[in-house]
């Protein structure tokens, strides 16, 4: 009964170290089909960019961490979102072989078909990362652009949107789809 006994705890002992060796598969949030679209071809299991993948993310601490200079190109939200502190976009980031950042507010279907539209409420959102994209939904605060290439695509601002140079003014990409409800200015 001992030798049993013996042979049953050292067969359980060997099978702990095995097990705590073997390698850990990593757990991977699956990113929602209207988002997949964003995500490039070159994003494989074996060699994903950290510069070019997406941030899907329903919180606000977690949109700060995704616009931050440790952050990821693109990030969207699944919902509205509160922050009682400014939002600061910065870093540069590469995107199909250029430089671009992207905050989306909204979900879209396989076809790109908007399907929600989202609310981002902060004091303000300060864009120092070149082409900057804010698309979709409404931000409410002020934006300051204090970086070349900034583009409001679909978007609203509801507050006022401040360039810290005439520069940053000039370079920005007019779309006609967005729309600023306050004044538009270099400030």
């Amino acid at each position: 009964m001992k030798k049993i006994f013996g042979l049953i705890l050292v067969l359980v002992m060997a099978t702990s170290v095995f097990a705590g060796c073997a390698k850990e598969t990593p757990v991977v949030e699956e990113v929602p089909e209207e988002v997949a679209e964003e995500v490039t071809e070159e994003e494989t299991e074996e060699e994903v960019d950290a510069v070019s993948t997406a941030s899907i993310v329903t919180e606000g601490d977690a949109l700060v961490a995704a616009l931050s200079a440790d952050g990821f190109w693109l990030a969207a939200t699944l919902n509205d979102i509160v922050l009682e502190e400014d939002l600061v976009v910065e870093g540069e980031f590469i995107h199909r072989e250029e430089i671009a950042r992207k905050l989306g507010l909204y979900t879209q279907d396989a076809d790109r078909n908007v399907l929600e539209r989202f609310t981002l409420t902060a004091p303000s959102l300060i864009v120092r990362s070149e082409n900057f994209r804010l698309q979709g939904g409404t931000f409410v605060g002020d934006v300051y652009v204090e970086a070349d290439g900034f583009h409001l695509v679909d978007n609203t601002i509801e507050g006022n949107l401040y360039f810290a140079s005439q520069e940053y003014m000039d370079s920005s990409v007019e779309d006609e789809t967005g729309t600023v409800t306050g004044v538009i200015e270099v400030k």
